[in-house]
């Protein structure tokens, strides 16, 4: 067996890049990852640099955020789960490795939608699995269904969900999610659910899969609508027999998440006006790009009804994401992400913004974004056509 081969992660380079341009002097807005601008709320800092200044800390699983956790679940979507089912993790990433390990053996072929999640298909590869990915484009909104998966013939071991999805920011209907739902149950296919970009909707909220299939694996984070992406701290919601074999993954691969992370999350909870407010910064920065992507001549996008992504066809200008990308940051400042990271087969005609920075940040890369689009168009208009 040899070693799987892993894509890399383009857009760290167009960020890595961004930086260096930044050092030189250069004004740079950055749209390209998914992360926050905003810091962890107000409280949560404050306990954490009173244990900080008062406790040695340690290897530690905090049993009370772990209870806090079951009881959003039951709060926000009626779902009952012990405590013990809530694995402490790392940030989301760990918890995708161990829900995958937990799940499947070396071989499986586990199915997603494309585009979807970087690391999605490279867990996989990287874990000696075989990522089934399955074309959505903008007849299907993005989003995987049940149509498609029922169709999947052999059917494969696993499907992993994600509602609202990145780098779309579509959303599962209730309805969609169930008849999914049914298809994997009546198939024998293993759900992993990423809910991470939970609690960022603009209309329906997102629904969890634990609503329907008590089964399915869930991974979550305090990344994304608690705004603490750089405290590296998530969860995995397993069913009860595999909670064994999760703890016992997570013991040895990773020991336990920083100590000072699970403190200041315990907290955040309890924070929702402030993390509530995050939200109306996205919805006002989402909607004022909805209203300059026509001025830039992009009119095909996926409907970002969650997350803080708009996913938009640029074909009409490229054919080549990663060196579009490349240009705009160096001609404009703005700091955008390929789409051939969510679609190795499409995405060269794709990009991705992401609004989750402050609303001035957004007003300023929409003026310099719209003549040099509007330039890009008018070269495209007058380049010579080949046969």
């Amino acid at each position: 067996m040899t070693v799987p081969r892993i894509d890399p992660f383009h857009a760290m380079t167009i960020s890595a890049l961004a930086h260096e341009l930044a050092g030189e002097g250069r004004s740079i807005i950055h749209m390209e990852f998914g992360q926050p601008s905003t810091g962890a709320p107000r409280a949560a800092i404050e306990r954490a640099q009173h244990v900080l200044a008062t406790d040695p800390m340690g290897y530690w699983e905090s049993q009370a955020l772990k209870a806090r956790i079951a009881r959003h679940y039951h709060d926000s979507y009626g779902v009952t789960l012990a405590p013990d089912q809530v694995i402490l993790t790392c940030g989301a990433s760990p918890a995708l490795v161990l829900a995958v390990t937990v799940s499947f053996v070396p071989g499986a072929r586990v199915a997603m939608a494309r585009p979807g999640y970087v690391a999605y298909r490279n867990v996989l590869r990287a874990l000696h699995m075989e990522p089934v990915e399955i074309a959505c484009g903008e007849a299907e909104r993005f989003q995987i269904s049940a149509q498609a998966i029922a169709a999947l013939d052999p059917a494969p071991d696993g499907l992993i969900l994600a509602s609202p999805a990145n780098p779309t920011g579509t959303i599962l209907s209730a309805g969609e999610m169930q008849a999914i739902i049914a298809v994997c149950r009546a198939r024998g296919i293993r759900i992993i659910s990423d809910e991470i970009y939970h609690g960022l909707s603009y209309g329906e909220p997102a629904h969890s899969v634990l609503e329907y299939d008590p089964q399915a694996l869930v991974v979550n984070s305090f990344s994304k609508y608690f705004s603490m992406a750089p405290w590296r701290l998530g969860w995995l919601v397993v069913p009860p027999e595999k909670v064994e074999a999760a703890r016992a993954r997570m013991g040895n691969l990773f020991l336990t998440p920083a100590a000072l992370s699970q403190h200041a999350a315990l907290v955040a909870f309890d924070c929702k006006a402030e993390l509530d407010g995050h939200l109306a910064t996205y919805r006002r920065n989402r909607d004022l790009l909805l209203k300059a992507l026509p001025e830039m001549g992009l009119t095909h996008i996926a409907p970002p009804d969650g997350a803080f992504y708009i996913y938009a066809d640029i074909r009409h200008l490229t054919d080549d994401s990663i060196g579009f990308c490349t240009q705009l940051l160096r001609d404009t400042g703005v700091t955008t992400a390929p789409g051939v990271d969510f679609d190795p087969v499409d995405g060269r005609h794709f990009i991705r913004f992401s609004f989750a920075v402050s609303t001035d940040l957004i007003e300023e890369a929409i003026r310099r974004m719209v003549p040099w689009f509007r330039a890009q168009a008018e070269k495209a208009r007058n380049a010579p056509h080949t046969a």
